[in-house]
């Protein structure tokens, strides 16, 4: 079925929205969610969420590409577990590591003007990942949007875990490089 299908079913309120777009992106929606918190139970019940946020969403929303925004939403639900379960002393794994390693790439949210910055981060981010190429773009995004370890980055990828590690490398200095050169402050 294709996305504007399964959001014809959300806007004509039909039962069978969610069990389209689950049956289309189930098993993305769950690889993002796995991939940040320790438990299966715990992402299916982030994904099954995700579900229950998209059909609160849509309509009156209409998302451009529907993987985009479910993917989003169950990663967003799935770090707002994950910082509960930590609070708790439990978890722990990729996520606080990975946020850790692109902590001295990107400014800091505690600034008054946070809201704006936000946006020109977000630009200059996505202006800098189009102009990488796609090796580096995909094991960036597979780390750091997606949260995948280095062992599972170097088996989807083919390469090494010591290359992973080192495209990483390269591509986040290149990135605090590149965010300094634009004017924004790390």
């Amino acid at each position: 079925m294709t996305d504007d299908a399964i959001l014809d079913l959300y806007f004509s309120r039909s039962p069978q929205a969610i069990p389209a777009a689950a049956e289309k992106y189930g098993a993305y929606c769950r690889a993002i969610s796995g991939n940040i918190l320790p438990s299966a139970e715990d992402a299916e019940e982030c994904v099954n969420d995700a579900y229950l946020r998209s059909w609160e969403a849509i309509p009156p929303h209409r998302p451009e590409r529907l993987s985009a925004f479910l993917g989003k939403i169950t990663r967003n639900l799935s770090l707002t577990r994950l910082s509960r379960l930590s609070a708790r002393k439990r978890g722990s794994g990729e996520v606080p590591l990975a946020l850790l390693e692109l902590q001295e790439c990107v400014p800091s949210p505690d600034t008054p003007e946070s809201a704006l910055d936000e946006k020109l981060l977000t630009q200059a981010l996505t202006d800098f990942l189009r102009a990488q190429k796609p090796r580096e773009r995909t094991v960036f995004l597979k780390r750091y949007w997606y949260l995948c370890s280095i062992p599972a980055i170097a088996r989807q990828t083919g390469l090494s875990e010591s290359n992973v590690k080192v495209i990483l490398h390269r591509t986040r200095q290149a990135l605090r490089d590149y965010l300094r050169e634009e004017g924004i402050e790390l």
